[in-house]
């Protein structure tokens, strides 16, 4: 089995890409298992964060390393909140504060749209010069009102209109299929089995 760090601290995306990992041979271990510290994430896009969390992770635990960076994009706010998602509500990190501030600045617009995005990037060590990176989005509707107790994060205001849940009311298996997540992970393992 390989193992396989993710440059990450958050429970729900550990749990989310070992379940979507399961049929393959990695072992996949959170950075805290190794007591990496959290990377900066200075820039304005998903794909600079993504590499720099990667590369720290991997060069910190001397493991190849997965990375996403992954946040909400709403077509009213000009695609805030974006790469500042988890900390869309201020520090320390909190989905209930992310939640009642985008639901307060969507008070009074009427275009509700939006869309999750997943940058995901694969290191086999830290100076990798050719990561493997795979995109993925996931297009919904904000809600007036939290639903649903499943996900994380805007789960329960994020509207899937052709199932008319939230992601926070789906089962497990059916959000990692449909997500954002599970979108870019099927395109990382696709050209993970290229590459072999």
């Amino acid at each position: 089995m390989k193992r396989l760090v993710l440059a990450s601290n958050n429970p729900g995306k550990l749990k989310e890409f070992a379940q979507l990992l399961a049929p393959f041979d990695f072992e996949l271990l959170a950075q805290s298992a190794f007591a990496v510290t959290e990377a900066e994430e200075p820039h304005p896009t998903f794909i600079e964060n993504a590499l720099a969390k990667a590369r720290h992770a991997s060069a910190a635990t001397g493991l190849p390393a997965l990375a996403d960076d992954s946040g909400l994009c709403v077509a009213a706010l000009g695609g805030a909140p974006g790469v500042l998602s988890a900390r869309y509500g201020g520090e320390p990190k909190s989905d209930a504060r992310n939640n009642t501030r985008l639901l307060s600045a969507l008070d009074g617009h009427t275009d509700r749209r939006a869309h999750y995005v997943c940058v995901l990037v694969l290191l086999a060590h830290a100076e990798d010069p050719q990561p493997l990176i795979a995109e993925g989005e996931w297009h919904g509707e904000i809600l007036r009102a939290p639903r649903g107790n499943g996900g994380f994060g805007y789960d329960p205001l994020f509207l899937v209109p052709q199932l008319g849940l939230s992601a926070a009311e789906l089962a497990e298996e059916q959000k990692n299929t449909l997500s954002h997540r599970g979108q870019a992970m099927a395109q990382l393992l696709a050209r993970l089995h290229r590459a072999r």
